[in-house]
């Protein structure tokens, strides 16, 4: 009998739900207050809708770390947890992760006029358009950290 695939593997569903994705909501959660600055909501908006727009932004951002996870199982055809080839989840993870802040950076920013970056957020110019460096950085470092402390602490 062979490994099962990722989503009928108990342990790879546990490893999901109860490590990658509670590291990745607390380690964004603490990067969207930290990044508040960067954001001319800071200096603009009142307590109660900075406090609403970081828990808007985290819970996105959860979203976007399973979606941007279960693309690569699928797409990579991972078998359980047990055979992950953790590297190459990590990677993928975290470019998908930098694909859709890119896409969602320039659309909130250039199109719909939904957040600015204050003077302190240092930018990246992608197709004459200025992305956040700080919200990348985020994409290439949270989801793998997210994945090595779930690997790390998961139950054995």
């Amino acid at each position: 009998m062979g490994v099962a695939a990722w989503y009928r593997d108990r342990d790879t569903r546990s490893l999901i739900a109860f490590g990658y994705l509670p590291w990745l909501g607390g380690l964004n959660l603490a990067w969207e207050i930290a990044q508040l600055p960067l954001y001319t909501l800071w200096s603009e908006a009142s307590a109660g809708t900075i406090a609403f727009s970081v828990a808007h932004c985290t819970a996105g951002d959860i979203a976007i770390g399973a979606a941007a996870l279960i693309m690569v199982l699928v797409l990579a055809r991972e078998r359980a947890v047990a055979q992950w080839r953790w590297r190459r989840i990590a990677v993928w993870t975290a470019l998908t992760g930098v694909a859709y802040t890119v896409f969602s950076e320039w659309s909130n920013t250039a199109i719909l006029g939904s957040w600015a970056y204050s003077h302190l957020m240092p930018v990246l110019k992608v197709a004459g358009v200025d992305i956040g460096l700080s919200p990348l950085m985020q994409w290439l470092v949270l989801p793998p950290l997210a994945l090595y402390l779930a690997g790390k602490f998961r139950r054995a």
